[in-house]
């Protein structure tokens, strides 16, 4: 996991592979969930003010139309949390 070099960080890299796009809600006030699968890791670069929580396994993030999507990286939460005190911003 790296963090874009910019004069304050703005972007990190993450490699991530599966993820669930939460797109709302039914009438009946169910998820509509969408999931992909993937067999190989990919890197993305992901807006650090888009991110809304991290997990052992999974970044929770805002994305278009008030959708929320949870994807699943690579590293987990002591590394992440590592890179995020060495910026600042834990």
């Amino acid at each position: 996991m790296r963090f874009m070099k910019t004069s304050s960080p703005r972007f990190v890299k993450v490699e991530v592979r599966n993820y669930t796009v939460m797109h709302g809600y039914d009438a009946k006030n169910k998820e509509i969930e969408e999931t992909v699968t993937q067999d190989v890791f990919v890197e993305k670069i992901v807006a650090i003010d888009r991110i809304q929580s991290i997990t052992e396994k999974y970044i929770l993030t805002t994305y278009a139309a008030g959708r929320l999507v949870y994807w699943e990286y690579k590293g987990g939460l002591k590394k992440i949390m590592a890179a995020f005190k060495r910026l600042g911003l834990l």
